[in-house]
């Protein structure tokens, strides 16, 4: 075996057709997985994590707290709390299971199993992956649409439809 990880390859029923390593992935044909976390305090404020900048994709972008590929052997909910751990230092705690989303026609062609958390802690609580992520901040609500209206290069394209759907009504 090569050693190098694979990732799982779905149908558009999200159902799994098959494995494949990252660097033979066809954009246009190959759909995979993608499990995330939306992290929130008890003030509303949305906890958000800069990619690394040696990053393959989207360098440096600020983008939801916790995001990862799911691997050959994993599911959308061992993933969470793998990266969740990897990724920002998180165990121990219950993610609750929210919404899936899909990604066609883009150059990342996968479904993402969205999960949610709410926790107060300030924001050095947080142990960084220094090789995933680069920073951790809270932001709140109106400083993050703000910043996205001045600075959309700053954030992955996806952050404004994501904030619409983990919005507080």
């Amino acid at each position: 075996m090569s050693g190098k990880k694979r990732i799982v390859i779905v149908d558009e029923n999200d159902e799994v057709i098959g494995y494949k390593e990252r660097e033979t992935l066809i954009p246009e044909q190959d759909i995979y997985r993608v499990s995330a976390l939306w992290v929130r305090n008890k003030q509303g404020d949305i906890l958000l994590a800069q990619r690394a900048f040696s990053k393959r994709h989207d360098p440096g972008k600020w983008g939801p707290a916790v995001a990862g590929t799911v691997e050959e052997g994993e599911t959308y909910e061992s993933n969470i709390r793998k990266e969740a751990e990897e990724e920002i230092g998180l165990t121990g705690y219950e993610f609750k299971k929210a919404i899936k989303t899909r990604s066609p026609g883009t150059p990342h062609n996968h479904f993402t199993q969205w999960f949610t958390l709410t926790i107060d802690e300030p924001a050095d609580f947080f142990t960084i992956q220094e090789d995933e992520v680069a920073d951790i901040r809270w932001f709140s609500e109106k400083e993050l649409r703000e910043e996205f209206d001045r600075y959309p290069e700053k954030f992955l394209k996806s952050m404004l439809k994501r904030l619409e759907l983990f919005s507080d009504p």
